[in-house]
């Protein structure tokens, strides 16, 4: 009976040892794809939850183009008077809410709108008063705009940005002063005059002209 009984055991050991392998298989085989969709994965396959957070980073800013000041001003339509002043000087395109508007849009289609989103959100900035608040828009302007990971950061030299980084341990209204004149003298010099030579710019002012046809 002794016999018997080892003979059964090495019979079952054996049958088990088969087994396992395909057992394995069953078991281990889905590990190696389900790890390559993890967190760790910078595939652009992933759907990960880094992703997801990111993207959300990226919906959340106060002055994003959707919100707050990126939205278009209300302004009424420009006149002929207008548009042909916008060509005098930058200056004037920019005190005209109608100008800014139409130059938002160029800048629009040459991906440099954060110039013009930066500024305005500046503009709102330096008026505002309340420390609090002042510190709270510092840090969303910083973070949209200043910041190297945003998708909308503007180009600063680093005399500007290093003085910004030392003035955000307590931001005030003027943190961002040298930075927006930089901004601001940037779009003068290098995209106000191909807006000034665009078919934007010209199919307006010609479409005015045939509205309002000189005596």
């Amino acid at each position: 009976m002794g016999s018997e009984r080892m003979e059964m055991r090495k019979r079952q050991m054996s049958v088990q040892h088969e087994a396992a392998p395909a057992g394995q298989a069953q078991i281990q085989g889905p590990s190696p794809r389900a790890s390559n969709a993890c967190c760790f994965c910078w595939c652009c396959c992933c759907s990960c939850s880094w992703n997801e957070d990111r993207d959300d980073r990226n919906r959340k800013v106060s002055y994003d183009v959707k919100e707050g000041t990126a939205d278009c001003e209300e302004c009424p339509k420009p006149t002929l008077e207008e548009v042909r002043s916008w060509g005098q000087s930058f200056d004037k395109l920019m005190c005209c809410p109608a100008g800014r508007n139409s130059f938002r849009q160029f800048l629009r289609t040459e991906f440099s709108e954060e110039n013009m989103l930066f500024w305005l959100a500046c503009e709102e900035f330096c008026q505002e008063t309340n420390k609090s608040v002042i510190e709270e828009k510092a840090r969303v302007i910083y973070e949209d705009y200043i910041s190297i990971l945003s998708p909308k950061e503007v180009s600063l030299d680093s005399r500007v940005r290093e003085a910004i980084n030392r003035g955000m341990q307590e931001p005030t209204s003027h943190t961002f002063d040298d930075a927006q004149l930089q901004i601001y003298t940037l779009m003068q010099r290098d995209s106000y005059p191909r807006y000034m030579n665009s078919p934007a710019y010209k199919n307006l002012l010609n479409t005015l002209s045939e509205q309002c046809p000189e005596s």
